[in-house]
């Protein structure tokens, strides 16, 4: 059996994420002992032992979708978002003049993989709503690192999980110092929770929900958590997958 977290994940959220996992556990009756931490996301997200992992929305849309179930939906409490929706911001180098049409004109973006959502797709989008797409392109395979390529000055501008960013700026500010959000792409469904074709997808979200709601004061503010929606699986087929690099 899996359980996989990887998505937000981070060293300094680990135990809290041990703590989740196991009042989830818990309530569910059932389980492997810990979360996995070792196994590919993609080989997690779609074993047929997979019994709960947050996966993003366009691996979920674009793949995804018919092998598993979708559990349900964590809701960050994000500023003017709805419930269970998330966005990116679009970060640039601290003193960097361009904006962003001008950045998308002649500067190269960072991104973390072809099939994120928060990476690829809605900058897509956002720089497709102004009439724009990127001049230039640079795959890093993770937000941390889209970052340090355009503090580095490898790359202009990037977009960042707001969950990402915000985790990773309340552990250690000093990650994205050199950094300026700067603007930000529309809201989207959040990173979804999945389990297996084979589950039964309704004690799993009623488990999550329970265990959210138990958690500690300490830990929801770590992991951001406020509570657990569902969110169609209609609306998150609905949204375009974009084009590829």
């Amino acid at each position: 059996m899996i359980a996989f977290f990887g998505m937000y994940d981070m060293p300094h959220a680990a135990s809290a994420y041990d703590r989740l996992w196991s009042a989830i556990r818990a309530e569910l009756g059932s389980g492997p002992d810990h979360l996995d931490r070792t196994t590919d996301p993609w080989t997690a997200w779609q074993s047929p032992d997979l019994v709960l992992a947050q996966t993003c929305g366009l691996p979920y849309r674009a793949r995804l979708f018919d092998q598993v179930h979708l559990v349900g939906t964590p809701d960050y409490g994000l500023r003017d978002c709805p419930q269970g929706y998330y966005y990116s911001y679009i970060v640039r180098r601290k003193g960097e003049p361009r904006n962003i049409r001008e950045l998308a004109r002649h500067g190269i973006i960072a991104f973390n993989e072809p099939l994120s959502q928060s990476g690829w797709a809605a900058p897509i989008a956002h720089l497709a709503n102004l009439g724009l797409r990127p001049a230039e392109t640079m795959q890093t395979g993770a937000h941390l690192a889209s970052a340090r390529a355009v503090l580095a000055g490898h790359a202009d501008y990037a977009a960042i999980d707001a969950i990402t960013y915000l985790m990773w700026d309340d552990a250690d500010p000093q990650v994205f110092a050199g950094l300026e959000a700067f603007t930000r792409t529309e809201p989207t469904p959040g990173l979804p929770f999945i389990t297996s074709r084979t589950a039964d997808p309704k004690p799993i979200a009623a488990a999550v929900t329970r265990a959210i709601s138990g958690l500690s004061a300490e830990d929801r503010e770590i992991l951001m958590l406020k509570r657990f929606v569902k969110i169609p699986e209609e609306t998150y087929r609905a949204i375009p997958i974009p084009s590829l690099p």
